[in-house]
């Protein structure tokens, strides 16, 4: 698959973009478990024009592999063509605008999935940033609203005039947040109306699904979220499984804990010792789940509040699962 200058898999499959999930740490940890295309977490086109520094970290692309993908939210076409430049400036390959998230802070604001309520906004917003970067722009988007506004097929098309290269489709309303089943159906349906690519996004939680949505919409790859939490392997083992349909095997304790203590360095490293201890919970709680003691481990890792103890508790439960080593 093709996207501006860069030639991909021919089937690509793609960490979705997660707010306090896919940051810097999160996407070489994707990238160091066998996945190739990982997003940034959304960045709020006003921040980037405040300058606020925290804002900025999360546009650190520094080492990272292409091609290096951002994605911006905003609610107006000027800032977020303005935001999308400065995107371009830190190193960003492809720009990816949101259109999808559901949450009421970010739609109250008129962004996000807000946008599938204002569809002229909304390619105003696209054909804006696709004026200021000479990058490619994709965008992200869910079906509609709710389920009597469904408004992505009217949509796609435009979106493909205004110029955008790529269009990942998450087969849900924005009443559905995250519950109820993907509409996969409407996946095939815009792939049908569109000739950019489609990526295919919603209830992908195994290299199975991956290949089923491929095989059932005809979309042209995958975006995987939530079954990446502690998981970070589903990425680079989806990706194997398309290319080859060979199954790789799914990582052990022993690997899931080696990860797991890389992620925490690498946090620590990019973000220092009181929030990386802080963040470093949560995703500790999804790499430990299924082992024998998981509650058990889960209770000790929220008490801590050190690097040392939280690196002296992973060794030992490292040593209590992976007793020969």
């Amino acid at each position: 698959m093709k996207l501006g200058k860069y030639h991909l898999s021919e089937k690509p499959v793609f960490m979705a973009p997660m707010a306090g999930i896919t940051d810097k740490a999160f996407r070489e940890i994707i990238r160091l478990t066998g996945g190739k295309y990982v997003i940034t977490e959304m960045i709020s086109d006003k921040a980037l024009l405040h300058h606020n520094a925290k804002t900025f970290k999360m546009l650190d692309l520094k080492g990272e592999e292409e091609p290096r993908i951002v994605q911006l939210f905003g609610s107006e076409p000027v800032p977020m063509a303005r935001a999308a430049e400065i995107a371009e400036t830190y190193g960003a390959d492809i720009i990816d605008i949101n259109m999808g998230c559901p949450t009421p802070k970010i739609v109250k604001n008129g962004e996000g999935a807000s946008l599938l309520r204002n569809i002229p906004l909304a390619i105003e917003i696209v054909s804006e940033v696709v004026k200021a970067v000479r990058v490619p722009v994709t965008v992200k988007i869910r079906l509609g609203w709710d389920s009597s506004t469904i408004v992505a097929l009217e949509l796609a098309p435009m979106l493909e005039q205004a110029g955008v290269s790529m269009l990942t489709v998450h087969a849900r309303t924005r009443e559905q947040y995250y519950s109820g089943k993907a509409d996969w159906e409407w996946i095939s349906k815009i792939k049908a109306r569109i000739g950019i690519p489609v990526i295919g996004n919603g209830d992908i939680l195994s290299p199975e699904d991956a290949l089923k949505m491929v095989q059932l919409t005809g979309c042209d790859g995958v975006m995987i979220a939530r079954g990446a939490l502690g998981n970070p392997w589903l990425i680079g083992r989806s990706q194997y499984y398309l290319d080859t349909e060979t199954l790789p095997q799914e990582p052990d304790n022993r690997e899931k804990l080696r990860i797991l203590i890389q992620h925490f360095e690498k946090i620590i490293e990019y973000k220092g010792e009181r929030t990386g201890v802080q963040e470093i919970r949560k995703h500790a709680s999804w790499y430990i789940k299924g082992m024998r003691k998981a509650a058990e481990y889960r209770n000790q890792i929220m008490k801590i509040k050190s690097y040392q103890e939280m690196k002296t508790l992973f060794s030992g439960i490292y040593s209590m699962e992976c007793p020969d080593h």
